[in-house]
């Protein structure tokens, strides 16, 4: 969905269901859920919180923009970091796994990624997104390259960790 095709009150809208959805399955599967952003600067905890309620099911989250703020609040290693980037899969999966763990909750999930317009190279193009998920059955991890501006990129990547949720908590209950 590119942004300027897209209306901004449906597409809000459509934001919002995903998170009534995953509100829904969390208070019917009694589920507490972590989450850990980047590149989306905290629109995946505003977007969960829109839902009254949320507290009963959202155990916190951690905007880590910085790779020390993920070593530190999301536990990533640094070697993690160090050998395959703050964009990359085995990141997005140990920060996953850190929100869950830091918030106690059933399951965490994760994204990071390069909204742009900026910040990219040949190997992780601007719009590079990895998304992954970490509960007690394990993980997965989503890649992603969008071709939005900058906005347009971090409202994808939020719908896509949102989605990414949707399946995984579908799938357990």
């Amino acid at each position: 969905m590119e942004s300027s095709e897209e209306d901004p009150t449906a597409e809000l809208a459509d934001l919002r269901a995903r998170a009534e959805r995953i509100g829904d399955l969390c208070r019917s599967a009694g589920v507490t859920i972590a989450l850990g952003e980047s590149c989306t600067g905290g629109l995946v905890g505003h977007l969960v919180t829109e839902v009254p309620g949320a507290s009963a099911y959202l155990r916190g989250g951690v905007v880590a923009y910085a790779d020390a703020a993920k070593e530190a609040f999301l536990d990533v290693p640094s070697g993690t970091l160090s050998e395959h980037g703050a964009v990359s899969a085995q990141v997005a999966l140990a920060m996953a796994a850190g929100a869950r763990e830091r918030f106690g909750a059933d399951v965490g999930v994760a994204v990071t990624g390069i909204s742009g317009p900026s910040g990219g190279s040949a190997q992780k193009p601007v719009g590079l997104t990895y998304v992954a998920v970490a509960d007690a059955s394990g993980s997965a991890v989503r890649r992603f390259v969008w071709q939005g501006d900058r906005s347009a990129n971090k409202r994808a990547s939020a719908r896509a960790t949102l989605d990414l949720l949707i399946e995984r908590l579908s799938a357990a209950s």
